[in-house]
This record gives C-alpha cells, structure tokens and sequence, in this order.
C-alpha cells in the first residue's frame, strides 16, 4: 500500500519560513521523480516545485529564489523549504510521487496559511 504523508504546515506571517515533508511508503522512492502541488481556495492545483529521480530541479515562476526542493532517499522523505513567504503562497501543499504519467501517488494534503 502506497502512503505520501505530508506534515510541517501551519499558520505563519508573511516573510516566515516553513518546512514541509513528506514521507513515502511501498515505493522505490529512489526512482519516483518526488513533487510538491498546492491548490488555493477557488483555482486549481498547481505544480510548486519537483526534483527528479537523478536529483534536478523544477520551480514554478513565483516560487523561485524563495523555495527549495530537496529529497534523502534513505529517509524516503521529500522536502520544501519555503522562505519569504507571501500571503499568496497560502493553499493545501500535496505532495506527489510519480513514476509516468499513470503511475502517481498523491499525499492528503497540509494547510499553509500566510497572514498578511
């Protein structure tokens, strides 16, 4: 049974830090590329940030320079740490595992709020 279980959100002021992880279970971590999503009230989930299997890194636009994707294959743990947040930054974060494009596993979520 595959298990993405997220943790590390909560409430923080705009220009906080957080550091989210997500730890996987009945996978070979080391060969999934490891993704954080978020999804805001009202729109649709969008890619944050995704580090591949051979350890490259992705960003959306409006996260880069702020927030870090990181993994430790022998924890099976991705992480993001996110620096400098903005209240726009406020959503649920998923983490995703996906080996193509009809294998992937998605965690159940974190709340991340930015106050303003």
């Amino acid at each position: 049974q595959v298990q993405l279980v997220e943790s590390g959100g909560g409430l923080v002021q705009t220009g906080g830090s957080l550091r989210l992880s997500c730890a996987a279970s009945g996978i070979i971590f080391s060969i999934y590329a490891m993704g954080w999503y978020r999804q805001a009230p009202g729109k649709k989930r969008e890619l944050v940030a995704v580090i591949t299997s051979g350890g490259s890194t992705n960003y959306a636009d409006s996260v880069k320079g702020r927030i870090t994707i990181s993994r430790d294959n022998a924890k099976n743990t991705v992480y993001l740490q996110m620096n400098s947040l903005k209240p726009e930054d406020t959503g649920v974060y998923y983490c995703n595992a996906e080996r193509s494009e009809i294998i992937q596993y998605w965690g159940q979520g974190t709340q991340v709020t930015v106050s303003s």
